[in-house]
């Protein structure tokens, strides 16, 4: 099984060559542009960092090069075309960091983390940054007009993001808010939602948010195509925020708003086993983050403060809900945002699993329109729906994990283990199977009327 190497070069004058085995095929990435900025994308998020009088630490800004090295790997090298199994990959890359010997102490926890959310097979090397070319150092020389933030958190555009600035921001908190923009289809949204919630919440200077939209060449890696799973979005998504806050000159809490059913993700069926089923924000990765954190010497603790709430809890307990219900139908929970092209030029399918989630969780809204968000197919029940296409698919996995948990209830203390560890939160095992079971309820009248069937028109309930 051949392993695919990403050599991060810094400028032309950068000579420095890894050693290969024969099995190790490399490619080289340069970080700097004719200018000696950082390319893709990085050099304007450390700028708007720098802007708000808080300029990232070198400790931090290796971090965000590491997670986008990390980033670009995971969506530049095809799972179907690099590794046997159509889905494992053998990933190393090589970095050039500050301090080598902070990053190498890391590096096992690095490849343990990446493994749990990934399901590839990484491997990681530092070597030291050329003096007069260290990416830190450049930050550091940055500055702007100093502001007072009592926390960073995330700002995905999503339901749950919203609900969690929302909060924030009614109980007169200051946030310095973070996203990762990717391409326009979640990037536009993104702006509008937070330009609504800044005319909101107005405050001297704006609301403040990082934003960094990531532009990796799709042709990356020569002959090698491209990935779309993105399993290790949420690692650049988490190290974007710590950068964030790095500059504070104190402990600060990194917010990381996500309701308790998406953080568990307990697989739907046994087809949906490990990184098949998305980890960003389970227990077991929080725990590994604020580990790397405390191992970098970043004053950050990762929280998430929903982990015990159901998305339709999120809703019904928001602390304004005026604001929740003239801006939630901006915020975009959609898995697949690009292909609006195909949902009828609509922002949400209405058939992916966040799609139904969102619609089970805003039932318990306590307004008169419920839902306003402009599904490709609101209503789910209005025709059969063939489990072998995207309209169906979601909608059966739903249907099947409900009937188990009706025929034994007592499977749920048995399936929140799945997705990955919880030895360190023993304690809360009780909570986390009851936002199981109540997430499940919620999503239960959105498809326990769906008429599904298999493509030999054999029709189900």
């Amino acid at each position: 099984m051949t392993k695919y190497v990403i050599n991060v070069i810094l400028g032309p004058h950068d000579g420095y060559l890894p050693d290969l085995r024969d099995d190790e095929v490399c490619t080289a990435v340069d970080l700097l542009d004719r200018k000696g900025n950082l390319r893709f994308g990085l050099q304007g998020a450390l700028a708007k960092i720098a802007a708000f009088g808080t300029p990232a630490t070198p400790t931090a800004v290796d971090l965000l090069i590491v997670a986008a090295i990390v980033y670009a790997a995971d969506t530049r090298i095809s799972r179907w075309q690099t590794a046997q199994d159509a889905w494992t990959r053998e990933i190393k890359i090589v970095v050039p960091v500050a301090d080598p010997a902070v990053w190498n102490a890391a590096a096992p926890l690095l490849k343990r983390m990446l493994r749990f959310l990934t399901g590839d097979r990484w491997e990681l090397s530092f070597r030291e940054s050329p003096p007069d070319r260290r990416p830190g150092d450049m930050a550091s020389s940055l500055h702007g007009t100093a502001r007072q933030f009592d926390c960073v958190s995330l700002f995905s555009g999503g339901l749950d993001s919203l609900i969690g600035a929302v909060d924030l921001l009614d109980r007169g908190r200051t946030p310095l808010f973070a996203s990762h923009g990717g391409d326009g289809a979640v990037s536009g949204p993104q702006r509008r939602l937070f330009d609504a919630l800044g005319k909101t919440f107005v405050r001297q200077g704006g609301l403040a948010r990082v934003r960094l939209g990531l532009t990796i060449p799709k042709q990356l890696v020569p002959g090698v195509g491209s990935e779309d799973t993105t399993r290790g979005r949420s690692f650049l998504f988490f190290s974007l925020g710590a950068a964030a806050g790095s500059g504070f000159g104190r402990s600060f809490e990194l917010r990381v708003p996500e309701n308790g059913l998406i953080s568990l993700n307990v697989p739907l069926d046994s087809t949906r086993l490990g990184s098949n089923s998305t980890r960003t924000t389970h227990p077991f990765y929080i725990h590994r983050w604020n580990e790397l954190l405390t191992t970098l010497g970043i004053p950050a603790t990762v929280v998430n403060p929903y982990w015990s709430k159901t998305k339709g809890e999120m809703v019904a307990e928001c602390a304004n809900q005026t604001v929740l219900e003239a801006l939630s139908p901006l915020s975009s929970s959609c898995a697949h945002p690009a292909s609006k092209r195909w949902n009828q030029g609509k922002d949400h399918c209405g058939y992916c699993l966040p799609c139904i989630i969102r619609k089970g969780a805003l039932l318990k809204a306590s307004w008169a329109v419920k839902d306003a968000t402009d599904y490709s197919v609101p209503d789910l029940a209005a025709q059969p729906r063939n489990t072998h296409t995207a309209e169906g698919k979601q909608v059966r996995g739903f249907q099947f994990a409900l009937a188990r948990l009706r025929s034994k209830p007592e499977i749920a203390k048995v399936l929140v283990y799945v997705p990955g560890r919880l030895l360190e939160d023993v304690d809360i095992v009780p909570e986390l199977v009851s936002v199981y079971e109540r997430g499940m309820a919620e999503v239960a009248p959105i498809v326990d009327g769906v008429v599904t069937y298999s493509s030999d028109l054999i029709r189900e309930r």
